[in-house]
């Protein structure tokens, strides 16, 4: 069993950053595809950025430029720096680990960005 802890969301102003951590319970960046949701009220959860485990990071269009995603091998850490925050990245952001053989989905419990305006 793998367990992801996020932290870091909080209230910020239109403009600013923030920055998320994902604490991994045991090391799997190497067999998983570790990756940032975000579910907005009322809306279906999206991804929003995704890292590979060899590397590669992908973005949806609504915040390349603004986001990156990065992780800590050995801290068994993700992390997604938020900038140039806009009101409509308000949602509660959800760490994922996708393991690429087995399929199985891990998820955190989630972590709320509210942007102010």
């Amino acid at each position: 069993q793998v367990q992801l802890v996020e932290s870091g969301g909080g209230l910020v102003q239109a403009g600013g950053s923030l920055r998320l951590s994902c604490a991994v319970s045991r090391s799997i960046f190497g067999i998983a595809s570790m990756a940032w949701y975000r579910q907005a009220p009322g809306k279906q959860r999206e991804l929003v950025a995704l890292i590979t485990p060899g590397g590669r990071t992908n973005y949806t269009d609504l915040v390349k430029g603004r986001f990156t995603i990065s992780r800590d091998n050995a801290k068994n850490t993700v992390y997604l720096q938020m900038n140039s925050l806009k009101p409509e990245d308000t949602a509660v952001y959800y760490c994922n680990g996708a393991m690429v053989m087995s399929r199985v989905n891990y998820w955190g419990q989630g972590t709320q960005v509210t942007v102010s305006s």
